[in-house]
């Protein structure tokens, strides 16, 4: 209707078993042996002759994945899995694709992972949120949707506005009138009203009759303390009205009008002075401090078809509508503002780039900036509008009629914050440009990555509500690592002080943060590759510089598996060192298991001292 401004088949297969042959058996040997590096160009070779199998595939995956060559990794995964193979293999398949944002990628990945293993409790988070990452990033996932219990097919619904005493106000065509618009054939609005209860269902919709004419009435916009109403109404009600000679109908235009709530009816209904014979004003809004109110209108002066205007409200007095200029309004149709506490500014427009039909739309007013499209849970290629938000009850509402008639939908504000990352020098204070900048969640998962403009700031818009880890390296200076806990507020800062990389070599040793491992494994993650790609540039700065690297686990399990165990992370992160370009001649590895403990805690070791016992050191050999 016009909104009065007149949206396998699954193939069983059967395959070979591959498994390690006379072929891969050299490479096979490497691996055993963790010594990744060599075994990649062993297995290149039987890839490059044409002697690769399934199994071929999946060890040089399983190789650059150990080395945490992400790119590569994913590469030959897939070539492995054209192959039934162990759930592992999907799973670390996933974790090179998300590596390289390709996160719907992953996700069927981690379906195959799922299936495979469901009691597992990766499989059991992916399934509960297999697009949790997307969520973090997707500046347009800003709220989930809902549908209302009142919604039906046969009645227009729309001009949702909430009060804080959970009364929903809005429009319809439900009412019972005989009376038809000329223009859409459909019944006039009236205004109605349906009580929010606790679970969020609405009860039966019920007509304000003090408000209601036989012509259109609403939307309607309220006073913070829900005490004062503005709402449009047809002039006919008023009998203000032109008649068009050729169609032979007078035709009246909205106009807004002003009721105060009295015993719990609205009474001293008021035209306000601006309203005219020669164009509209309509749906109207009123800021939180009740001193200003945004308004459509097809007034001269505006930019299109329908604008966004304001005016300054003194108590009953008006000052002169001033159009809200480009940055929201266009040549096209804007409608239905709604402004929130803080100043943001929600509004309908087909005029800007957008999913089709009417889309909505928000810009922060105390700021110089254009308005932002809420994205494709909100919008769609239908009309999409009239969105409200109630800070207090932290509830939205939109129409739209994506279902073939207009419909109230609930918006659900996922809270968002930005972090902003600024790097500086730690000896000088000078601003850090070009920056490496990496957002990770709690659990070292790559989030997304930037690098520090001229300013020396990288920011990132996330969710609110997890913590998070702020990773930042340089050429030349000490990577830092820093932890971001979750926040309410729209913007948080981090301030990022890089020591330059001279000040973390001593005379015996390169002192590195921890290198982590996941327990009981050897294989590099995220946050070891992070730390020892400090060692590769200052090895590079230092071709001299010859390493021996020891490492140490925890007091846990027995002496023999633990020497082993350290044994087999020394070799990795060697193996690390050597796929990024180190002669391996300038490195050494020893495993000392548990035999010389940082903390001497025996077996009574908290999470904390097994964590600091579990470390690896990067000794400088002298000739």
């Amino acid at each position: 209707m016009k909104k009065i401004y007149s949206l396998l088949s699954i193939a069983l297969i059967v395959t070979a078993s591959f498994g390690q042959n006379k072929q891969s058996e050299k490479a096979d040997n490497l691996f055993e042996s963790y010594q990744y590096v060599d075994a990649i160009n062993e297995y290149l070779k039987l890839a490059k002759n044409n002697q690769a199998n399934a199994h071929v595939y999946k060890q040089l995956a399983d190789c650059y994945y150990h080395v945490f060559n992400m790119e590569e990794a994913a590469k030959w995964y897939d070539k492995a899995v054209a192959s039934d193979q162990d759930a592992e293999t999907y799973f670390r398949f996933a974790q090179a694709l998300k590596s390289q944002g390709k996160y719907k990628e992953a996700n069927i990945q981690m379906d195959m992972f799922a299936k495979k293993m469901p009691e597992d409790s990766r499989a059991k988070s992916h399934l509960n949120n297999p697009n949790y990452i997307p969520q973090l990033t997707d500046k347009s996932t800003l709220f989930t949707i809902e549908e209302t219990t009142i919604n039906n097919n046969e009645n227009s619904d729309f001009g949702a506005i909430l009060s804080n005493d959970d009364i929903l106000y809005f429009v319809s065509t439900r009412n019972t009138g005989k009376k038809e618009d000329y223009w859409t054939n459909q019944p006039y609005l009236d205004i109605f009203k349906s009580v929010r209860h606790e679970d969020g269902s609405l009860s039966e919709p019920e007509a304000v009759k003090s408000l209601n004419t036989p012509y259109h009435d609403g939307p309607i916009t309220l006073s913070a303390d829900g005490n004062t109403m503005i709402f449009s109404r047809d002039g006919h009600s008023e009998g203000s009205s032109k008649k068009d000679k050729d169609k032979k109908v007078k035709i009246a235009q909205q106009g807004l009008y002003k009721a105060t709530l009295v015993d719990g009816k609205w009474v001293d209904i008021q035209a306000l002075p601006f309203n005219s014979t020669a164009y509209s004003v309509s749906h109207p809004s009123l800021s939180n401090d009740g001193k200003t109110l945004y308004f459509a209108s097809n007034m001269p002066g505006g930019l299109g078809d329908t604008d966004i205007w304001k005016v300054s409200v003194n108590g009953n007095s008006y000052g002169k509508p001033e159009n809200l200029g480009p940055n929201v309004n266009t040549s096209g149709k804007e409608g239905f503002p709604f402004i929130s506490e803080n100043n943001i500014l929600y509004f309908a427009s087909n005029g800007k780039q957008g999913f089709g039909g009417l889309d909505i739309f928000k810009i922060d007013l105390s700021k110089n900036e254009n308005a932002n499209n809420l994205g494709n849970a909100v919008n769609t290629n239908r009309d999409d509008f009239a969105f409200s938000i109630n800070t207090l009850k932290e509830i939205g509402y939109f129409s739209s009629n994506r279902s073939g008639v207009d419909n109230i939908y609930i918006a659900i504000p996922i809270c968002q914050v930005e972090i902003i990352a600024s790097v500086t020098d730690a000896k000088t204070e000078a601003l850090i440009p070009g920056a490496k900048v990496v957002l990770t969640d709690s659990q070292n998962k790559v989030i997304t990555e930037q690098i520090s403009d001229t300013k020396g700031n990288a920011s990132f818009n996330v969710s609110c509500n997890p913590d998070y880890i702020i990773k930042i390296s340089k050429d030349g200076y000490d990577s830092l690592s820093i932890p971001v806990t979750g926040s309410k507020r729209n913007e948080l800062k981090v301030n990022a002080s890089l020591n330059p990389i001279n000040e973390i070599i001593t005379e015996t040793e390169v002192k590195l943060n921890n290198i982590f491992f996941e327990f009981n494994k050897s294989n590099i993650t995220q946050q070891g590759a992070f730390e020892l790609d400090k060692l590769v540039t200052i090895m590079n700065d230092y071709p001299d510089m010859k390493i021996l690297v020891r490492s140490h686990t925890d007091t846990k399990g027995n002496l023999e598996y633990n020497l082993k165990l350290s044994e087999r992370r020394a070799q990795s992160t060697v193996q690390y060192l050597i796929s990024k370009g180190i002669n391996k001649d300038r490195l050494s590895a020893e495993g000392v298991g548990s035999s010389n403990p940082k903390i001497d805690c025996q077996s009574n070791c908290t999470e904390e001292e097994d964590a600091q016992n579990r470390r690896s050191e990067f000794l400088i050999i002298k000739e």
